[in-house]
């Protein structure tokens, strides 16, 4: 069985330990030295970057959002496995986890840390597809004559890079295409270095629930089961036509992805088309100062991104998901584009004001769209709101307060909602 050390990088025939330096960190799989398309994950981005920082915090749960009031952006290892979850009421995660060390999240770092393990990926392949700040997808076939090793072995040299250069770890998944190479990365968190090949995809795929298929969420699980699909197996059961007809385009990727099939390529070109963040409520709300809130924290989270990334957005998205589950987009066109928090939330408010708000809440989310460089954004005034101009320049002082004494130094009162 081929094997390989992630600490010493040797590659030998099976053995619990490695022959050379007699670590246990070793990955063993028939194709391990076969296959070349892999997904990276940051483990526990935010909250590593922070760990990291403050060597204090090595062994401590920490938390990555708002105060005691607020909602838990991400956490660390050590607070899931008390059952701290993203989107969790920051009073729910206390209660969980009281001695839990609660900070607000510093954009701008994770955006330079974000690079700085980019480039070391671009180092071993100029195939890199990011998803997020803390994820991508590598292609690296063809790279093992250039490098001199297989992509296995790039790949857990990656790993070790990140940690002895970055101060953060991460978990790769290695298999025959993107769909699989992810659902890997996620198999042996955190420091996980999983295996999928051909050989083995549908016996690994069978008893899986259909959730794991990536994009299938509550809802289209919900949806699928009544149909009587719980599993990959119930999916294959079906005919292409008929999974077509019930489910649409949806139906048709369902009947390929049921049987390891994933055809998309790797796509270092791909470009970023939107900004969005959305949080999901531990209990559906209709309080209207808790839902507003929220449109400020998440106004602010999106405007911190666009920022970061020297980019705004000329549409601002408003995403509400009721407690029947049905779900509600409302857009509204800028007269320019935007990267500020006031602007983006004040768009997001307007259209909230508009719907029809019968019932609760269980999601909310802000976006900016029609993205374009930052130099083009909030350049005029505007006639229909002559105090806009004011408010800019604070925000753009609030900024400059945060970066100098940290995010905390100031806080707008209607994120205390």
């Amino acid at each position: 069985m081929p094997a390989l050390c992630r600490q010493c990088l040797t590659a030998f025939e099976d053995g619990a330990r490695c022959p050379a330096c007699r670590s246990p960190c070793v990955t063993r799989h028939p194709e391990l030295f076969d296959l070349s398309i892999a997904h990276m994950d940051c483990d526990a981005f935010y909250a590593s970057v922070e760990k990291r920082d403050r060597p204090d915090l090595a062994d401590k749960p920490v938390i990555i959002g708002g105060g005691r009031r607020g909602v838990v952006s991400t956490c660390c290892y050590v607070a899931r496995i008390r059952g701290v979850r993203s989107a969790m009421p920051m009073f729910q995660a206390l209660r969980l986890c009281p001695d839990a060390v609660v900070i607000k999240g510093r954009m701008d770092l994770y955006v330079e840390v974000s690079r700085q393990v980019r480039a070391l990926m671009e180092e071993l392949t100029p195939a890199v597809e990011p998803l997020s700040l803390d994820e991508a997808f590598l292609d690296l076939t063809g790279t093992a004559r250039l490098h001199g090793a297989p992509p296995a072995a790039m790949l857990a040299r990656l790993t070790r890079r990140m940690q002895e250069e970055i101060g953060i770890t991460g978990s790769i998944g290695l298999s025959h295409n993107k769909f699989l190479a992810k659902i890997a990365s996620d198999l042996d968190k955190p420091r996980g270095f999983s295996v999928i090949g051909r050989a083995e995809t549908a016996a690994f795929l069978a008893d899986k629930p259909v959730g794991i298929i990536w994009g299938v969420g509550l809802v289209g699980q919900e949806s699928l089961k009544r149909a009587g699909i719980n599993n990959i197996a119930d999916l294959r059961r079906w005919d292409r036509t008929d999974l077509h007809r019930r489910f649409g385009s949806m139906g048709e990727r369902l009947w390929h992805l049921a049987r390891g099939e994933d055809h998309r390529r790797v796509n270092a070109s791909r470009i970023v088309k939107s900004i969005s963040k959305e949080t999901t409520f531990h209990e559906d709300t209709a309080d209207g100062d808790v839902l507003d809130g929220h449109l400020w924290r998440l106004s602010e989270q999106v405007a911190d991104r666009a920022k970061a990334k020297e980019t705004a957005g000329r549409v601002v998205t408003l995403k509400l998901k009721r407690s029947d589950f049905t779900t509600v987009t409302r857009r509204h066109a800028l007269p320019e584009p935007t990267q500020m928090a006031d602007r983006i939330y004040r768009a997001a408010r307007m259209l909230f004001d508009a719907l029809d708000r019968q019932g609760s809440a269980r999601l909310i989310g802000v976006g900016i769209s029609d993205l374009g460089p930052a130099a083009q954004a909030d350049r005029g005034g505007d006639l229909l709101d002559p105090s806009a101009g004011r408010r800019a320049q604070a925000e753009r002082a609030t900024d400059a307060i945060r970066a100098r004494f940290g995010p905390d130094a100031i806080r707008k009162g209607r994120s205390l909602r």
